[in-house]
């Protein structure tokens, strides 16, 4: 894996199920004009994770060879409002899901093959948690935010 957050000793918090309105200047792209039911594909990274940076081209790239999904890039401290419930550990974390449940929540090497083989292996869907629906919610009001190209 990549960088990995040691927070051994922070207390857990229960789920939020309220988001902020978002605001950012990450570069976007525009989506593809995509159903409401099509999955996401969240990649819950940090700016300061080398690894993160190294693997963003790749997520990009797997982006535009799978358009039937739609693609958002969170870093984890711009958006701890989204992002802080998801306590994640180890980076790059990938999240697969839409309106019909979490189909992926996991850290997965930063390799373009690997993603590509997870999209074409993807588990059936089972109930979202509360924090994975509040940041689909934020991903579908601003999508431009998180697009990645």
């Amino acid at each position: 894996m990549c960088c990995r957050i040691d927070n051994a000793f922070e207390p857990t918090r229960p789920p939020q199920t309220t988001s902020i309105p978002l605001s950012s200047s990450i570069a976007s792209a525009a989506a593809p004009d995509l159903s409401d039911d099509a999955l996401w594909v969240v990649c819950l990274c940090a700016e300061w994770c080398g690894a993160c940076r190294e693997y963003r081209p790749l997520f990009e790239q797997v982006a535009q060879a799978h358009p039937q999904y739609r693609f958002a890039w969170v870093d984890i401290e711009d958006h701890a409002d989204l992002a802080d419930d998801f306590e994640v550990e180890t980076f790059p974390t990938i999240l697969v899901a839409g309106a019909g449940g979490t189909r992926f929540l996991g850290p997965l090497l930063p390799h373009a093959a690997t993603l590509t083989r997870m999209l074409g292996a993807l588990q059936p869907a089972h109930v979202s948690a509360p924090e994975v629906a509040a940041l689909l919610a934020a991903l579908a009001r601003e999508p431009d935010v998180f697009a990645v190209a």
